[in-house]
């Protein structure tokens, strides 16, 4: 094998691929990349049996051919590598790169013992990659990193046509998420769970263009702008979250969200570990308060406008900043009706399309 190629675009792409290399792979094989160059084009790939990612870039192909490289090591190399064009030519167990005047000859692992890739499912639909990001950051906070409970490490995805809703949950609070998309078929319904670690990363890696996604076969997959990631569905059990986002709310208080965010950091740092934040909304402001402990106590006061009776209520601070940072728009609405029930945080819109339902805690 022997192909030239740009060494920033090959560095994006290993850096991209390298990020779904397993911390601990089940065999050596499954620590490398799987470089195939074909018909001027290069295609990257890992796979570790759950998550597969491939990226398919131009090169300028001399001699076709397959070569498996660390992973690792080849991210790092490429990455600090001049501003020339990389070269890579295999020659027995060693795979030479070259760049200006650096040269690396790396030992190659078995190509044989590579497993092969799961297809890229039949396309379900598409979504600009703005929209699919800003969905997945603002739900993926609510999963839960206990993988003892499977379920709560995922995302639900819930497909109606041309609606999307998307939510998570660690049982102690639910973020969920309804956008639209372009469905391949106007009748479609499905519903999935997703991990949500993957979620996370490809939502970060494809913010621009569109985004399709597919699912078949007991699995997902996400391709965009030649860059593609498949991984296995959890097991599709899920809680009734819209049951738990619709109550009769007796309070609402409208915050900005920026001075609210702002103060809420600076008072929670007297708050001590695993300790309250206390919010008392009075007719035209939010009190914030924290502390009284071994580090001392603060407060500040926010503009809020409030229906309702005066509320006292307290919640974990980064529990409630969570919240806010999935709010896109200047205010936000705390929904809620007593101090011991759950506050339904949302954007101001009549008909939110975020939606974020956290615990209260009991007041001392």
């Amino acid at each position: 094998m022997k192909f030239q190629v740009n060494r920033d675009v090959l560095a994006d792409a290993v850096a991209w691929t390298a990020r779904t290399l397993p911390g601990r792979p089940a065999v050596p094989v499954l620590s490398g990349i799987l470089l195939e160059a074909l018909d001027d084009s290069l295609t990257l790939s890992v796979f570790d049996y759950d998550v597969s990612a491939r990226a398919l870039i131009e090169a300028d192909v001399a001699e076709p051919g397959k070569v498996l490289i660390p992973g690792r090591v080849l991210a790092e190399i490429t990455k600090s590598l001049p501003a020339e064009p990389v070269q890579i030519v295999t020659s027995g167990s060693e795979a030479v790169l070259t760049c200006g005047g650096a040269e690396f000859a790396l030992l190659t692992m078995p190509v044989e013992d590579f497993p092969t890739l799961p297809a890229m499912p039949a396309k379900a639909g598409a979504l600009g990659g703005g929209v699919f990001a800003s969905a997945v950051a603002q739900v993926a906070v609510a999963a839960s990193r206990d993988d003892t409970l499977p379920m709560l490490t995922g995302i639900r995805v819930d497909i109606e046509g041309v609606d999307v809703s998307m939510a998570a949950t660690d049982r102690y609070r639910i973020a969920a998420r309804d956008f639209l998309w372009h469905p391949e078929r106007p009748e479609q319904k499905a519903g999935v769970m997703v991990p949500a670690r993957v979620m996370v990363e490809v939502g970060r890696s494809l913010r621009v263009g569109e985004v399709s996604i597919g699912f078949g076969d007991g699995i997902a997959g996400f391709e965009c702008a030649g860059r593609t990631t498949t991984v296995r569905l959890l097991d599709d059990q899920f809680i009734d979250y819209r049951s738990r986002l619709t109550d009769d709310w007796s309070i609402r208080a409208d915050v900005k969200v920026a001075p609210f965010v702002e103060a809420l950091k600076r008072v929670a740092l007297v708050a001590e570990r695993n300790t309250a934040i206390r919010l008392s909304f009075t007719q035209g402001q939010v009190l914030v308060q924290a502390g009284g402990g071994d580090i001392g106590r603060g407060a500040e006061a926010v503009a809020a406008e409030l229906e309702g009776d005066d509320i006292q209520i307290a919640f974990q601070p980064h529990y409630l900043l969570d919240g806010l940072a999935g709010v896109e728009t200047e205010n936000a609405r705390l929904n809620m009706s007593s101090p011991t029930r759950p506050v339904l945080i949302t954007d101001d819109a009549d008909d939110p399309t975020f939606r974020y339902l956290v615990m209260s805690l009991r007041l001392a």
